[in-house]
């Protein structure tokens, strides 16, 4: 699987690297492709990618997840919207301010349960030792996931606000969980740039998780008597991110899709859980809307 995904991963960069090296000016005005993004109210909005991809799992004993059919499921009322298993309430809307009423269930489990909503609406356009001294204490305290008590879905809810400057997107979020599974909170800030190359569109993203010590500790420390080794507790961690998602159009409702996305996870390296410090996700196939 391991190197399936490395041969993916270059595949989609290798294309994209291959666009970019055509001399195709960039576009600068970038209206008309805002203006297919617009979201039409009181309707439903679905796409299906099928191809050929993997989403990583960086846990003892977790299984990568294969990616071949891909649903995107939206519908946007005049406040109210459902997104790809995020449902909200837009309290501001203007063409630079958005203020959102939140509601997801927490994506930490989709690690832990293969059908977890993340892994299904996974394409939506979180001092250090040596590395000697790591991979000595990791062989040493290394944990199973499956040998573990079960981690339960948690529902979370908070406000995300997003400021729109032309093509760049900022993003915040502030979520708490509501079902009193962890006790928790998270937040992320991101930034997102809409951008034409010829007729390939591109979105990079950066952005930052923030995750309490509530919420690792449930997913990623150990619990007293659940192992050999006592209670673990992991603490509050921040987890940088990037991903850049491209679409080159094959005509009005098709088009060739690259994902690309990587997670860092470094910051959990005192979590027995952990095989690798990382996450990634890769993709290529083709889009339908519907």
């Amino acid at each position: 699987m391991r190197n399936s995904f490395s041969l993916i991963t270059a595949l989609c960069f290798s294309l994209l690297f291959s666009c970019f090296s055509v001399r195709a000016t960039q576009d600068s005005n970038h209206a008309d492709e805002f203006t297919e993004q617009s979201i039409s109210i009181n309707q439903w909005h679905l796409s299906l990618s099928a191809g050929v991809g993997v989403i990583t799992n960086p846990l003892h004993g977790g299984d990568n997840i294969p990616l071949v059919v891909i649903p995107q499921v939206a519908f946007y009322a005049k406040q109210w919207f459902f997104d790809n298993g995020r449902l909200g309430y837009s309290f501001l809307q203007t063409p630079k301010h958005h203020l959102n009423l939140v509601t997801e269930l927490n994506t930490e489990s989709r690690f832990f349960i293969d059908w977890h909503p993340k892994n299904i609406f996974t394409l939506q356009s979180s001092a250090f030792n040596t590395q000697q001294v790591i991979e000595d204490e990791s062989e040493a305290r290394s944990v199973n996931i499956n040998t573990l008590h079960k981690r339960q879905l948690a529902l979370d809810a908070g406000l995300a606000y997003h400021y729109v400057n032309e093509e760049h997107v900022f993003s915040v979020q502030a979520l708490h969980d509501v079902t009193d599974v962890y006790s928790g909170v998270r937040g992320a800030l991101q930034w997102q740039y809409h951008t034409l190359f010829g007729q390939l569109k591109i979105k990079p993203t950066l952005g930052i998780n923030y995750k309490s010590s509530e919420l690792n500790n449930y997913f990623y420390g150990l619990k007293d008597g659940e192992t050999q080794f006592g209670q673990i507790d992991v603490g509050s961690s921040w987890q940088p991110y990037a991903k850049i998602d491209a679409r080159w159009p094959l005509s009005k409702a098709d088009s060739l899709r690259f994902h690309i996305a990587y997670y860092d996870y470094s910051a959990m390296d005192g979590s027995p859980l952990f095989e690798r410090t990382y996450s990634m996700t890769a993709f290529i196939g083709f889009d339908r809307t519907f």
